[in-house]
């Protein structure tokens, strides 16, 4: 009987430092944030704007664009905000965008983007392709964001880069 036991035993301890690498992989957070990753955190942005007001939540975002980070940035994914003329009220990955009105900014391949993300957030919500910077590489990529209207004044949106853009 004491054998089984410490048969046992010495199996489970074993197999232990196995699941706890596996965990701990699992746990890991991948380098760059997923689809599902950039909608849950624009979602999360609109429901700070119904509960804590506007004013709390743009200043949250931009706080993201700092060095004391915020609620709303995590690896490459960040919240911004826009009216619906083109103006940036709130920018995670950068606060000097905040107060430009860029309704005639085009991306690298020509397009309006600003325009491209209000009349997605025209519809109500919905995923528009561009191309920005990354906050992380600092290059332009491609950028897959999901966008949606909170009320009559504002919009927001969060996005992926790259690889993610595809999957």
């Amino acid at each position: 009987m004491k054998i089984r036991w410490a048969g046992l035993l010495a199996g489970a301890l074993l197999m232990l430092p196995g699941q706890v690498l596996a965990g701990a992989r699992s746990a890991a957070k991948p380098p760059h944030g997923s689809r599902e990753e950039a909608k849950a955190m624009g979602e999360k942005a609109v429901r700070w704007v119904r509960e804590r007001g506007t004013d709390r939540t743009l200043a949250e975002i931009t706080l993201a664009g700092t060095d004391r980070k915020g609620e709303f940035i995590d690896r490459d994914l960040y919240v911004f905000v826009y009216d619906f003329r083109g103006v940036c009220l709130a920018h995670g990955a950068n606060p000097k965008l905040v107060g430009r009105n860029l309704w005639d900014l085009v991306d690298a391949d020509g397009s309006y983007l600003i325009r491209g993300l209000v009349e997605t957030a025209r519809q109500g919500s919905g995923w528009y392709r561009y191309k920005w910077s990354n906050p992380l590489t600092k290059k332009i990529e491609e950028k897959l964001a999901y966008v949606k209207k909170v009320d009559d004044g504002l919009w927001l949106g969060s996005g992926v880069y790259g690889a993610q853009v595809s999957r």
